[in-house]
């Protein structure tokens, strides 16, 4: 009996992407699907899904996306809606906004940070509201 290897793969294929490493590049990038960077990334990434960044990557520009999970270098702004997973060879400089933050000891996170979802539609008179109540 023969198996048919077209029903293995889920409606709309493999939605992987990867930069391998010895690979630079410069652009902005947008992607549907979750995506890897061992290589070199100078600009933008905007990804709907989740975004790892392996020990040997470099990122220099924005990172806009669903869940990330970093070993190598990132140098400017993070957005990150649900969880920002910097592993002990993860290096970031430059400013997130993330959900969530896990960080292994070893890490170097140089960078300042809003988290929550509700940390950036607060006005000035909400901060001062909220500074009031005790906890």
């Amino acid at each position: 009996m023969r198996k048919d290897r077209s029903a293995k793969l889920p409606e709309g294929g493999n939605k992987q992407n990867r930069i391998s490493e010895g690979t630079s590049i410069v652009g902005e990038i947008k992607s549907e699907g979750d995506f890897r960077i061992d290589g070199k990334l100078e600009g933008k990434i905007e990804s709907t899904g989740k975004v790892v960044i392996g020990k040997n990557g470099l990122l220099k520009g924005t990172l806009i996306c669903k869940e990330a999970d970093l070993e190598g270098t990132v140098d400017g702004n993070l957005n990150v809606e649900g969880l920002l997973n910097l592993r002990a060879s993860a290096v970031v400089k430059g400013d997130v906004a993330t959900g969530r933050l896990a960080i292994e000891p070893g890490a170097d996170f140089n960078a300042s940070c809003n988290m929550g979802n509700g940390v950036k539609n607060l006005s000035n008179n909400d901060v001062r509201k909220e500074a009031g109540k005790s906890a």
